[in-house]
């Protein structure tokens, strides 16, 4: 109905309202603006969202060798393959826009891997969410928050860029964030 009424950003919450369990986000809206200039080149930001994507994807591998549970297993698996699809999308990004011929190796040679998606250092985000790594539903529900803080991270650096090459790539890779919570959702819908 909102959408047939013109607007434009309208989210369905699987399960309805009462799927909602009442958490709210919490933050300064300006955290983890700090990981940016501003006047960065859509070759720098494709390298930067490389580097927290691979971050992220070697969390989920390291949650992978840990986790005794069979399902727990299967689900990291899930992620970092979800990751490793999402770094494939960026690279292709890059090339589309840094015809420099550069290939895969070089290419991650010159990316750093210190921040996970969303911008969250890997110490600290296993320190605080590690309750919350035991069971299928709660890595879900983890997953959904990274990927939606990646997708507002994303579209606030976008905001902050000047540059419209940047801009468009920031934009894109956001609408693959979107695309990663439709997976989680349909993969929350199934284990629910």
């Amino acid at each position: 109905m909102l959408a047939g009424k013109g607007f434009k950003q309208v989210y369905n919450l699987q399960g309805g309202m009462r799927a909602w369990n009442g958490v709210k986000a919490f933050g300064p809206r300006e955290l983890n603006m700090e990981l940016l200039r501003g006047d960065e080149t859509p070759a720098e930001i494709t390298l930067f969202a490389y580097g927290m994507e691979n971050a992220l994807g070697g969390f989920y591998s390291s949650m992978l060798e840990r986790a005794g549970d069979n399902d727990l297993k299967d689900l990291f698996s899930k992620l970092a393959g979800i990751e490793q699809r999402h770094r494939e999308m960026i690279f292709s990004l890059y090339r589309s826009r840094e015809p420099s011929g550069m290939d895969l190796p070089a290419f991650e040679s010159k990316v750093t891997a210190e921040i996970m998606e969303g911008g969250f250092a890997m110490d600290g985000f296993m320190s605080s969410n590690e309750p919350y790594l035991h069971t299928v539903t709660d890595v879900l529900n983890i997953a959904m928050m990274i990927e939606t803080q990646a997708m507002d991270l994303y579209l606030r650096y976008a905001e902050k860029s000047a540059d419209m090459g940047t801009r468009e790539a920031l934009f894109t890779i956001a609408d693959e964030e979107k695309a990663h919570l439709a997976s989680l959702g349909r993969l929350m819908g199934e284990k629910a």
